[in-house]
Parts: structure tokens; sequence; C-alpha cells
């Protein structure tokens, strides 16, 4: 059972989420909370926290960075009405697993739990590239990462949004070989999870735009 807790200053809005994840018996809802700070008090121990962005005394960024912090198991996903750039980039770099608009189908809110919590990303690969490139490079100087050549080649497919046995089946190899590959990677990386390590592989130049792997 994931442990859902819903994150938004319009109570109608959460009584909407709430609906639709009681159709599905793998999802349960935990908590509420009408503020940021609410958010960060309910949202620790959940499995994954539904985040809007304009929130009181606490905006959901800012609620995002402490949750992250105070638990690092729990998984956000920020959900909005404000398709910018900029607001994805900084929820990804605040620490979210994924980004979904409050227009988007029910479906894609339901599968964007699921997938946040069995640790996939919430981002499709051209969105990425999109909202990366104006800021390829201008966040953090780039550092050194000994990434081997086969590492540097399953991150490309990370950023490309696939699962491990999609990589296992481009790369020839078995999947036990590209979840060890994927561990040294975040490792390596200092990534929380699959969506920061594709952040940080555009931040730090280790992918090209455009390039998908051969």
């Amino acid at each position: 059972m994931i442990r859902v807790v819903l994150a938004d200053d319009e109570p109608l809005i959460r009584e909407g989420w709430a609906a639709m994840l009681s159709f599905h018996d793998d999802l349960t809802v935990v908590g509420q909370a009408a503020d940021g700070r609410q958010a960060v008090e309910a949202g620790a121990g959940a499995d994954v926290v539904l985040m809007d962005i304009r929130m009181p005394r606490m905006d959901g960024l800012a609620a995002t960075v402490e949750l992250t912090r105070r638990s690092p198991s729990t998984r956000v996903v920020v959900v909005t009405t404000f398709e910018n750039d900029q607001l994805v980039w900084a929820a990804l770099r605040a620490g979210a697993a994924g980004y979904v608009l409050k227009r988007a189908p029910a479906g894609e809110l339901v599968e964007a739990v699921r997938l946040v919590h069995s640790r996939r990303a919430v981002l499709f690969p051209d969105a990425l590239r999109r909202i990366a490139s104006p800021h390829h490079g201008s966040a953090r100087p780039p550092r050194p990462v000994a990434l081997t050549p086969r590492e540097l080649e399953v991150l490309r497919h990370i950023t490309l949004g696939q699962a491990n046995p999609e990589i296992a089946e481009a790369l020839h190899v078995s999947r036990e070989t590209i979840k060890t590959h994927v561990t040294n990677v975040l490792g390596k990386l200092g990534a929380r999870d699959r969506t920061h390590a594709a952040v940080l592989a555009y931040e730090l130049g280790l992918i090209l735009h455009g390039i998908e792997p051969g």
C-alpha cells in the first residue's frame, strides 16, 4: 500500500485528489495539508506527497527541500497549474522526484504516484532536455565525476526515462548488472534518485542535449 499525503491550499483540490486515489486499492491517503509547513509535518514518513507550489506560510519548493531533508525516503510529486520551465527546474533541484500539471488526466497523476514510489522518474525525456537547456552549466561549476564508459552509457539511458529492464535489453546485459550500474551512477553523482541523476547529468555537462545512446 502506497501512503500518500495531499498538500494544497484549496480544499476542493485536495478532495478531488483524495476521491481520485480512493478508486485504487494500492493507494491510501494518510494525511492532508493546507500549507507548506503542514506539508512537512504531515508528509514526514509518508511514501509520496502530492505538493502544490503556491501555498501560504511556506511554498511548495521550500517545503520540498525541508521534507526531503527530514524524511529522505518520502517522494515528492509537484502538482501545479504553472507550466513554467524555471519552476520545473527549481522543483527538481529542491528534491522533487516528479512534476505533473493539475490539468493532466487523472490517470497521469495516479501513475506519477506509482512511478515515484518505485523510484522511477516522472518527467518525459524531451521535457527534461528542454528545461535543462537554459540552465545547462549555470547552476553549479562542473566537477569531475569518475563514471566508467559503461556507467555513462547507463546514465544516458536514465535521462531517456528508461527502466532497468529496458536498459538491460538495450545494452544486452542482465537486469542485475544494470541495477549495479545504476547504484554506482547514483552514488558517484551523489544523486537522490534517477530524476536527480538526470538533472545532474545535464548540469555537469555529462549528457549533450539531443544526443541519445547509440
